[in-house]
């Protein structure tokens, strides 16, 4: 069985040039991504974020739908 997982996270680039992308899975338990690129600090990310939901499992989530004026 296969779950998607959202989790919202961070890119910056800091003074030296490195790529660096940054989530919080849950209270406590975070991932951060490096690279020369925004696209290999997210695919860094996307590796840490996979290794700790097969550690700790899914968080749970909620979707809501809202109508924004």
């Amino acid at each position: 069985m296969s779950r998607v997982v959202h989790v919202p996270y961070v890119v910056e680039q800091d003074e030296d040039g490195v790529w660096c992308a940054h989530a919080q899975l849950r209270p406590h338990v975070g991932a951060h991504g490096e690279g020369g690129t925004r696209d290999e600090a997210v695919s860094d990310l996307r590796d840490a974020l996979t290794g700790l939901i097969e550690e700790f499992g899914a968080p749970d989530e909620l979707a809501l739908t809202m109508n924004v004026a």
